[in-house]
């Protein structure tokens, strides 16, 4: 993550692999224990304490940068260090007079975590919704892997606290490790298939950016962008360019580069889709994708086809999406419409 070595997500993914780190010190008792170590002094101790107080703040940086790379930290943002300062106060009172303050620890890394977990949860629901105005395909982009994570380390996050309540004392036990274990495979096999969110025109990426917020900032879907006489034309335009063209058999098709097709601005082309056809352009796009799908699948010739390979030739990018997404527009998968289709 540190490295960058996929070039992917660059800002994100750097201040995921921040997140990571951090976190992992989290088992650096573990490791002192395993080898036989003595434990950290007390400012060593301050601060690493300190530092990991941050993991979750960083994580949810990392979220904020994978739904907006062009994100630019504000003044407001320094409220993100309004508990961590409290923290390294109490931390460092209790340190220099031994106070009872201590016991404000735990609460507030507690209540600290929830509330940057409860955020994270938040802006990925919110991305997963907006990358359908942008984006035809969103299985591999809607950071879904990202929400596992979060529901993994609140999992793990209770069964550690259960193990130490009643194991006060002792070492995490092995299946407590393999479970962490898996958790790191989990996150390093997602980390590596990670493709761009966004487009990777700047000109497109900022387009598909500004989206959401200008058409709320507009209202652009009460109000009207483009006459009634003019929405029809384009509307027919747009239904017979995307019929001549094929533009939907692009896996990597998007809002920004058809509505240069159309030779529209993006809230122009958003407006003609939500409008006209009372569609978001993952709807638009995939309707066109599943009548190319119900074709090859009523097509003798096409037979030697597997469903993946008509998903393809179709237009989408994963199995999964294509099946979803078929089903959601015919209430059959495509294996049931080519098994009826055959017995006709």
């Amino acid at each position: 993550m540190l490295s960058n070595s996929l070039k992917v997500n660059r800002k994100a993914n750097f201040i995921f692999g921040l997140f990571l780190f951090l976190w992992a010190t989290f088992f650096l008792d573990e490791i002192l224990v395993l080898i036989k170590a003595p434990p950290l002094k007390a400012i060593p101790a301050l601060i690493f304490a300190f530092f990991q107080f941050l993991t979750p703040i960083l994580f949810y940086i990392s979220v904020v940068f994978f739904t907006n790379p062009n994100y630019k930290l504000k003044k407001q943002d320094l409220i993100c260090f309004l508990l961590p300062t409290i923290y390294l106060v109490i931390l460092i009172v209790d340190f220099e007079n031994k106070s009872s303050l201590s016991f404000l620890l735990v609460p507030l890394l507690i209540s600290h975590a929830l509330i940057y977990t409860t955020l994270s949860y938040l802006k990925i629901r919110k991305h997963q919704r907006q990358i359908n105005l942008f984006s035809s395909n969103t299985s591999e982009i809607d950071l879904g892997w990202l929400k596992s994570i979060i529901w993994a380390v609140i999992f793990t996050s209770i069964t550690i606290a259960v193990f130490n309540s009643v194991y006060f004392g002792l070492p995490l036990n092995l299946y407590l490790n393999i479970i962490m274990l898996s958790i790191a495979f989990f996150i390093a096999y997602h980390a590596l298939r990670q493709k761009e969110i966004f487009p990777k025109n700047k000109k497109h990426r900022e387009e598909v950016i500004l989206i959401e917020k200008e058409e709320k900032k507009l209202d652009i879907i009460k109000r009207k962008l483009i006459g009634d006489e003019d929405l029809v034309l384009l509307k027919s335009k747009l239904n017979s360019l995307m019929k001549e063209k094929e533009l939907y058999l692009n896996h990597e098709v998007n809002l920004a580069s058809l509505s240069e097709e159309m030779e529209l601005s993006t809230h122009q082309l958003s407006y003609i889709i939500n409008k006209g056809f009372n569609q978001n352009f993952f709807q638009f796009i995939n309707t066109y994708r599943v009548q190319k799908a119900k074709e090859l699948l009523a097509d003798t010739s096409s037979d030697k086809l597997s469903i993946l390979g008509i998903a393809y030739e179709s237009g989408f990018s994963s199995k999964t999406t294509f099946n979803t997404t078929f089903k959601k527009l015919t209430n059959q998968t495509p294996s049931e419409f080519k098994k009826l289709r055959s017995n006709l």
